[in-house]
């Protein structure tokens, strides 16, 4: 019975140390913020907000954009300005991937290249990978 039990505990320990073994923690990446706008190429300003569970880690500005923001935290402004076009118009670094669907935008206001402010109905943000 005691080497039985020996085996099983033998067993259990290895099966332990693989099941160890393969978990990891959370894996840092980057994360997509896309604008969807009806003035596309019309737009050269907009303020938004990105919402998440943890502290950004890092932001970039899409392609001919020129960004502007406030210390990175779990509630970020930021203003991006030029050209805004359809698609990606900041690239955002998270701390954990695992959480990429926590993380939202939100477009706060939107102003035409002439400076006028414009009304939001068409806007909207998406996060993704």
């Amino acid at each position: 019975m005691s080497r039985l039990t020996g085996t099983v505990a033998l067993l259990v320990l290895v099966s332990a140390a693989l099941t160890c073994r393969e978990s990891t923690g959370p894996v840092a990446g980057m994360l997509k913020v896309d604008l969807t706008t009806p003035n596309s190429g019309g737009d050269g300003a907009i303020l938004l907000t990105v919402t998440g569970p943890a502290v950004l880690t890092s932001a970039t500005p899409g392609t001919g954009l020129r960004l502007f923001a406030q210390p990175l935290g779990t509630t970020t402004r930021f203003a991006l300005t030029g050209t805004l076009a359809q698609g990606t118009i900041l690239t955002i670094g998270v701390p954990n991937l695992g959480q990429a669907s926590q993380y939202v935008a939100t477009v706060q206001s939107v102003a035409a290249r002439s400076y006028d402010l414009r009304a939001l109905a068409g806007y909207s943000l998406t996060v993704s990978q």
